[in-house]
């Protein structure tokens, strides 16, 4: 099937979408739009991984244009300033960069190295700016992004981010040990740790500086806000997952919700790559609903005060971008280099990955 992705090059192609990928209520129904300032996004962000050591500098000149990072998240975070989708954009290439480096410790059986990665992640956390001259270029790469990051809403907001990603960190050592020990988590296990690997919150988070306002908890934790945030995330994560299982089986990965169907469920692999897919498509389907709830909800904020006026737009325009997220992450996997496994050298080993252990010299 070949659909039109409005592709983010200078000349749109048409981009051949696999049938058993293909989502055309995606293409129909949920239009690409990309932040004006996508091309600047690219350039900066590419010279800034070569700045922060991040990649090999053969790596980004061959490869981060075509992993096409900064696209993903130019499609979804519309309405940010310019400083704040650069932060967000340098922060999300970071964070592939560290999903990489994490994989290769894994692959390599590098224990002691993922071990003093992961602590090292904790502490510049929570103080970004002692760790923005690290020798390990991924902690200082890290502790960059994310005091750029906590520069822009309050501290109560920092806040929540930074224990949000403590948890993430933590997730990332249970999905170690899980792949060092060749243990697959039984599905409702691994939906509820997928949700931490995939930063379900992180990405929600950002919304909020995206739309320039901290959102207080009563807003943020009501479930006309919640429950469309969290179907978007889940889109994300599962269509990753339906995505990725090629790769993931050629790496013997234990980490897919269709391989833990096939290993807990008793499913063919046919079967299990339905069912992630059935999934995917309700979490369009109730979005559509939960979108519905949540307009009528920021209409009910707006209610003549200024604040009030202030907050109903807010969650309109964050909801507007948690709709983005599905059409951007559905054509990323579909241009980015990162899922092309039938055009690497070695089915198990993306070209675009250093297997060296940086920092640990």
């Amino acid at each position: 099937m070949h659909a039109f992705s409005h592709s983010t090059t200078s000349t749109p192609t048409a981009i051949a979408v696999p049938p058993q990928l293909a989502l055309p209520v995606i293409e129909d129904g949920f239009p690409r739009r990309l932040h004006p300032y996508w091309p600047q996004l690219q350039e900066k962000t590419r010279l800034w991984l070569l700045e922060k050591r991040l990649m090999p500098a053969d790596k980004v000149r061959e490869y981060a244009d075509g992993l096409c990072y900064t696209d993903l998240m130019a499609g979804y975070y519309l309405g940010a300033s310019d400083e704040v989708i650069q932060a967000i954009c340098d922060y999300s290439a970071w964070f592939f960069v560290w999903d990489d480096r994490h994989d290769r410790d894994v692959v390599h059986g590098r224990a002691a190295d993922w071990r003093r990665l992961r602590f090292r992640l904790h502490t510049a956390l929570d103080a970004p700016l002692h760790h923005l001259y690290h020798p390990d270029t991924l902690v200082a790469g890290f502790a960059d992004s994310v005091a750029r990051l906590y520069a822009f809403l309050p501290d109560t907001w920092n806040q929540r981010f930074a224990r949000h990603f403590h948890e993430v960190i933590e997730a990332y050592d249970r999905e170690y040990r899980n792949r060092t020990t060749g243990y697959v988590p039984q599905v409702e296990e691994y939906l509820a740790l997928r949700r931490l690997t995939f930063a379900h919150w992180i990405w929600t988070d950002l919304l909020e500086p995206s739309a320039g306002t901290e959102l207080p908890d009563a807003v943020r934790k009501n479930p006309a806000y919640r429950r469309p945030a969290l179907l978007s995330q889940e889109f994300a994560a599962w269509y990753n997952d339906l995505c990725s299982l090629p790769k993931e089986i050629a790496g013997d990965e234990v980490h897919n919700l269709g391989i833990s169907l096939v290993t807990h469920e008793g499913m063919s692999l046919e079967k299990a790559v339905e069912d992630v897919r059935r999934r995917v498509e309700e979490c369009i389907t109730e979005f559509l609903a939960a979108e519905r709830t949540a307009h009528r909800f920021a209409e009910q904020l707006d209610d003549g005060t200024v604040r009030g006026k202030e907050l109903g737009a807010a969650v309109l325009a964050c909801v507007a971008n948690m709709r983005n997220w599905f059409s951007s992450v559905y054509w990323f996997h579909h241009e980015s280099g990162r899922y092309m496994v039938d055009s690497w050298d070695d089915r198990s080993t993306p070209p675009y990955v250093n297997n060296e252990a940086a920092g640990e010299k």
